[in-house]
């Protein structure tokens, strides 16, 4: 049996990890924050002292942290002791680009690397039903794929190494403007002195439905501005959108205004709230 590492145990790292501990492989894990791996002690893992001792250990290595400088970061720190051929899984939101040089750098050293961007959110980490975007040689995913649906209800090969994250940008820029829909109409909806909670249940059974009513809409009705997804990593993935679209020559103007009216929550100190706050700030007319 392959013996796994699972770096990054967040509010979508955490429940991952459980649920390849519950299918029954033998997992190692570590997080930054050590209060969050050891919650893990009493579920058959093993708690590693350092990346380092988690490396050595491992065959395949799946990581969930926040920015592409975080995942060299911790790659960086693992490759001195990790065995030649080692699999290194990456779920992270990072740039393509960081994502293709990973891919390039890795081989070089004997290692093997998939980005492997998921979506779905701290719901879908939950119920084990992420989609996850996967770029990488496929002789490779195809070794990986049978753990990761462990998590995942959907689990597709889109490419060479950076194309998982290429498909994350589409699917941010798509998210964006499923949120600023959801939140706009809302916000216009109370304004306009109609009932949001019938608003809300009237659109989502007609075109305008969406996962975005189904999920967030919830939270905008009982004013829960607690995170599944932060505007904080929202933003952080618009601006990877952007840098692509520049490269790539593309126009996106609907993600520019979403991550601009978002940074205006940051500014407001509201960043670790969920994007669905975005709602707030339109109902108040603070865009204005």
């Amino acid at each position: 049996m392959k013996r796994l590492g699972f770096v990054g145990l967040g509010v979508m790292g955490g429940p991952m990890a459980g649920h390849l501990i519950e299918a029954g492989h033998s997992v190692v894990v570590w997080n930054r924050t050590a209060s969050k791996a050891s919650v893990f002690a009493d579920t058959g893992a093993e708690i590693a002292d350092s990346l380092a001792d988690l490396a050595e250990q491992c065959d395949v290595i799946f990581l969930c942290v926040g920015r592409s400088e975080d995942v060299e970061e911790c790659i960086h720190a693992m490759t001195p002791s990790a065995k030649p051929g080692t699999i290194f899984v990456d779920h992270s939101t990072i740039s393509p680009s960081v994502a293709a040089m990973l891919h390039r750098t890795l081989s070089e050293d004997g290692f093997r690397f998939i980005d492997a961007p998921i979506t779905g959110g701290s719901m879908g980490a939950q119920s084990g039903k992420l989609t996850i975007f996967c770029g990488g040689d496929e002789a490779t995913f195809n070794e990986v794929e049978p753990l990761m649906q462990a998590y995942g209800k959907t689990v597709a090969y889109v490419g060479p190494g950076g194309k998982g994250q290429m498909m994350k940008m589409a699917n941010q820029i798509a998210v964006g403007g499923a949120l600023i829909g959801l939140c706009e109409s809302l916000a216009f909806a109370k304004r306009a002195g109609l009932d949001i909670a019938q608003t809300r249940e009237l659109l989502s059974g007609g075109a305008a439905g969406s996962w975005a009513f189904e999920n967030y809409g919830p939270k905008i009705l009982d004013q829960d501005w607690t995170p599944g997804f932060s505007i904080n990593n929202q933003v952080k993935d618009f601006g990877y959108c952007r840098e692509v679209a520049s490269e790539i020559g593309a126009s996106i103007p609907m993600t520019e205004l979403t991550e601009c009216l978002l940074s205006e929550l940051i500014k407001q100190g509201r960043g670790e709230e969920t994007t669905a706050a975005l709602f707030d700030l339109l109902a108040r007319g603070e865009n204005s």
